[in-house]
């Protein structure tokens, strides 16, 4: 992937956390922030914050130690049209049908869908073996060819396994470390932030899975997101996840968003440097 297509990732996911910070609940003292949109790290007074390396358990894709939430109740059924349980062939038709309502003309040269789906939505794979993934649209179910990529929001299904590092096994509870504090209190969104990066990114890389990616295998590629799992700063590795910031209150970011808002984003594989890299970084 070359440079400019690295920080066409980092614009995408700039705006998109503008977007996504919207429907965060907001405090009335960071309502009246009037901060700036950026994306610098390194801009906040040293008063505030304290940079910190946690070492952490590793994350594992595991549903043995999560309850698993089924949303399979006639409510649920009537809130979506599509029902509760969605699959990789399904999720087709959720964008066939969002894509015929839609206002606004398709971008098949620079376009792509995200999916985002609420807590009481189960996915195939989902907690499983996946937090979140990237494919493209059928011609015979959308009408065309399109990137697209799924996350799903795991609070309340197995936030342990997607919302690492804000939530870890219950296993790991007891005389380890503690999980990290979100940066806008929401473990599950929080969590879906750092996953919608990762997916972004390898869209950006391998739209459609025959571009960028590491391995032998192209049925099963390692991309640039999967690089570099687990990492959020520099001096990452072995357990620990990196040098990121903590304010006063103890959460934890490593990004600052429009109005005040705070982040933890995932690094990924840069190409050109052939190192994991991200915007907290400090070498």
């Amino acid at each position: 992937m070359s440079s400019p297509a690295i920080n066409l990732f980092f614009a995408l996911f700039s705006f998109l956390i503008f977007s996504v910070s919207s429907s965060l609940p907001l405090s009335q003292s960071q309502s009246q922030t009037k901060n700036p949109a950026t994306v610098q790290t390194l801009n906040v007074p040293a008063a505030e914050i304290k940079m910190v390396n946690p070492m952490l358990p590793p994350r594992s894709l595991s549903l043995t130690s999560s309850k698993r939430y089924e949303g399979s109740s006639d409510l649920v059924h009537l809130r979506y049209h599509m029902g509760p349980h969605l699959t990789r062939l399904s999720i087709q038709e959720v964008i066939a049908s969002a894509a015929r309502s839609a206002s606004f003309p398709v971008d098949h040269k620079n376009g792509m869908y995200l999916v985002l789906t609420s807590h009481d939505v189960t996915m195939q794979d989902f907690c499983r073996a996946v937090c979140g993934f990237h494919y493209f649209t059928f011609p015979s179910m959308v009408g065309y060819t399109m990137p697209y990529a799924w996350v799903g929001q795991s609070g309340k299904q197995c936030p342990e396994v997607c919302a690492y590092p804000f939530a870890l096994p219950g296993y790991m509870g007891h005389g380890g470390p503690g999980e990290l504090r979100p940066p806008n209190g929401e473990t599950g969104v929080d969590g879906m932030v750092s996953v919608i990066g990762h997916e972004l990114a390898e869209v950006v890389s391998n739209p459609l899975i025959n571009a960028w990616y590491a391995g032998e295998d192209p049925t099963a590629p390692t991309e640039i997101g999967d690089l570099c799992e687990g990492l959020y700063g520099t001096g990452g590795g072995g357990g620990y996840i990196g040098q990121v910031m903590q304010d006063r209150g103890g959460k934890t970011f490593n990004m600052n968003g429009k109005g005040g808002r705070k982040f933890l984003v995932q690094w990924i594989w840069n190409p050109n440097l052939k190192a994991c890299s991200g915007p907290n970084s400090v070498d």
